[in-house]
């Protein structure tokens, strides 16, 4: 706002002062102008006796809007006012007409009551309280602040995803009170693990061990982190697990309630629906349950007391939130740990960079199997490479090896056998049969698609049917299939089976568990159901170059990961459990898999990245824009020292026809993205920088978008 009269302390739209008032009042105030004085409202309304002023957080999400703004706390509110409720208050004011206007009603939190204010105009009254309810705590405020600061991103922001849409109802609910704890947990399956029962014995006996646990293949895992939490509240702390998704949060839900019974936690899923949610979030809120598990939102929950903060695949896309400042899971985990000096546990099948990361500093420790142990647990896993498919004609013919043929036919005598997919769809991606070259739409040069046996190849940007399809290199008519999808692969394997049932999960139809029986599971990566039981006879991942092929500087992690959670859900080798893995054997993922050693690859990348200081060694902020805004914003921002500028670069031009992102560029304008990389120590300075320059452009109003993206993920 770029006067005095623009603040939110003006009036209300529908009594403007007159002339004479309005000159009495800036009159008094230019010849008193006391440091802090007594907020005064119009028409003589009665302010409340006690801390009259309100410290409002107003819910506009700009940057330069990024501070709390004080208003005037009428009599009749002050019993409802407290710092946290939720509240209406007018924002901004414009000239219409030549007649001044309050600005309109936006919602906002109270941050905090006080006697005076440091605004030395008229501050404008609290317009309604919404809910009495102290929804945004001191502690809750707090980690917000330090979650924008760290991605360089406005605290209405945070807030907004930090605390849950208001349903009135479920705020009638009785407030209740916490039980006892509940008694110790056995270490059970935790004793396969040299440090696992020393690890539950510090959490119930109420110390802060922080560890990176590589958890063993099979079904153990979900019961083992129940564990972890209930030592917690054994003792008398309160514990939070984070999960990818909501199936994998209701396998740890089920474990612990079986543990410590029911009303000891709550879930936290978007499946649970708005009401349901906000009323177990006020339940925690309130300290009537001192446990959580849920899914990515969930990292923010206020619990109190704090003993266990525990995040479940932190390499799971699904953690980083899509929304505005795009906080990751894993990072706001740690800000917590740091700041409420309680325990901390990373658990995954496979290991990031980051998690091997925090253990090569000493940071946490390592929480893993012996040798014998991970080969008691694991699967035999075999390759096939491109050489061995090339010598195999069963593979020409039908797409699957000799080798997984065989296996797949002996384990259904077992089990079922699950089928990992890299892509969904029928034939996502088809090409001229003569010439290969891919084949592209007439219309806006989208990729061309099948969608099922017999139909017309149809575009996948603008859905138009292209039944008279001719390439425009060679003249073929003929298409033939790049990358087959999760269904083509299931038509495939039911006529290679026909007694065989399949099913497939993916994103339109997700299973949760298949019955412990001969069945062909053909699965997208992420959506594999768990197989009742001892588990699955045999896994075959195909088209692993798919996953390694992808120009991203996480592609061997990524692979390996979904390898092995694929992997973890097949029986032991000593039990028959096969898996064959359709990728390059020399591989370096493909090695981590055979010898089922994800920390060693993750350390052996770890290695690498800091030789060329990327992330997470470094830290690394994207800049992305049209050139002349990039260019200010860097010119602007007062950088580290020890920062550098890599770039900026013109970034690929969107083909004709694909959708666009939101925050996309617009067609046909050029953008660049520069990358700004510091070493570490100086990332706070870093997000600062960026953050006030972003805020100063907006307050400029200079229209040119420039993004701001702290630890971004597709650095190439």
């Amino acid at each position: 706002m770029s006067s005095e009269d623009e603040r939110p302390g003006r009036p209300p739209a529908d009594d403007p002062p007159g002339g004479e008032q309005l000159a009495l009042i800036r009159e008094t105030v230019r010849r008193a102008k006391p440091p802090r004085a007594r907020p005064r409202t119009w028409r003589g309304a009665e302010l409340a006796e006690r801390d009259p002023v309100a410290r409002v957080l107003v819910d506009k999400g700009l940057l330069h809007l990024d501070r709390l703004f004080d208003y005037a706390v009428p009599a009749v509110m002050d019993a409802e006012a407290r710092p946290g409720a939720r509240v209406r208050v007018r924002f901004g004011a414009g000239e219409r007409g030549g007649r001044r206007e309050g600005g309109g009603l936006v919602n906002g939190f109270i941050v905090e009551r006080r006697a005076d204010s440091d605004f030395p105009g008229v501050l404008a009254p609290i317009a309604q309280v919404l809910s009495p309810e102290p929804v945004l705590g001191p502690g809750l405020l707090r980690l917000c602040r330090a979650v924008a600061d760290r991605y360089a991103g406005a605290l209405a922001d945070v807030v907004q995803l930090a605390v849950p849409p208001r349903m009135a109802r479920a705020e009638k609910a009785a407030a209740g009170s916490a039980g006892p704890p509940p008694p110790r947990p056995e270490a059970a399956s935790w004793a396969r693990y040299p440090a696992g029962p020393g690890y539950l014995r510090a959490l119930a006996g109420g110390e802060s061990p922080r560890a990176v646990w590589t958890a063993l293949p099979g079904p153990h895992w979900p019961d083992e982190l129940a564990r972890a939490l209930a030592a917690t509240l054994a003792s008398g702390r309160g514990a939070l697990a984070v999960l990818p998704d909501g199936r994998v949060a209701a396998r740890v839900d089920a474990a612990l309630t079986a543990l410590v019974g029911d009303g000891r936690h709550v879930l936290l899923t978007a499946d649970s629906g708005a009401e349901a949610r906000y009323r177990r979030w006020l339940a925690v809120n309130r300290g009537a349950v001192r446990c959580v598990v849920g899914t990515r939102a969930a990292m923010f929950a206020p619990v109190r007391d704090l003993g266990l903060v525990a995040i479940w695949d932190d390499g799971d896309s699904s953690h980083r939130d899509p929304h505005e400042p795009m906080p990751h899971a894993r990072e706001v985990l740690l800000l917590r740990t740091a700041r409420e000096k309680c325990a901390f546990l990373l658990g995954s099948h496979g290991c990031t960079v980051e998690a091997a990361q925090l253990v090569e500093t000493g940071w946490a420790r390592p929480l893993a199997a012996d040798r014998d142990a991970v080969r008691a647990s694991a699967p035999l896993v075999r390759t096939v490479g491109d050489g061995d498919e090339a010598r195999d004609p069963a593979a020409r013919a039908a797409r699957l090896p000799t080798l997984a043929w065989s296996t797949v036919r002996e384990a259904l005598t077992r089990g079922p056998v699950l089928v990992q997919v890299p892509r969904r769809g029928y034939v996502p991606r088809l090409a001229c049969e003569r010439c290969r070259e891919p084949a592209r739409c007439a219309h806006c040069s989208g990729p061309l698609e099948a969608t099922g046996a017999g139909a017309p190849p149809r575009c996948g940007w603008c859905g138009r049917d292209e039944p008279g399809w001719s390439c425009a290199e060679c003249g073929g008519a003929r298409l033939r299939g790049r990358v087959f999808g999760a269904r083509r692969t299931a038509e495939e394997l039911g006529r290679a089976f026909p007694a065989v049932p399949v099913r497939t999960s993916g994103r339109d139809h997700v299973l949760d568990t298949v019955p412990d029986r001969p069945a062909l599971v053909v699965s997208t990566p992420g959506a594999e159901p768990v197989a009742e039981g001892p588990g699955y006879a045999a896994a075959l991942l195909l088209d692993g170059w798919a996953l390694l092929s992808r120009p991203d500087l996480r592609a061997g992690e990524e692979a390996l990961r979904r390898w092995l959670d694929a992997a973890a859900l097949v029986r032991p080798h000593g039990e028959g459990g096969t898996v064959v893995v359709m990728a390059e054997p020399t591989l370096r993922p493909v090695q981590a898999l055979v010898r089922w050693d994800p920390a060693g690859h993750a350390r052996r990348e770890l290695a690498e990245r800091a030789e060329l200081g990327f992330p997470p060694v470094s830290r690394m902020a994207a800049v992305t824009g049209p050139p002349e805004a990039v260019a200010e914003l860097l010119a602007a921002a007062e950088l580290p020292a020890d920062a550098e500028v890599l770039g900026p670069v013109p970034l690929p031009a969107p083909e004709p026809g694909r959708p666009r992102r939101p925050g996309g560029r617009p067609p046909g304008e050029r953008w660049d993205r520069a990358l700004v990389r510091v070493p570490p120590g100086s990332g706070a300075a870093l997000a600062t920088a960026l953050r006030t320059a972003r805020a100063a452009r907006l307050a400029r109003r200079e229209s040119a978008p420039v993004r701001v993206r702290i630890d971004p993920e597709d650095i190439g």
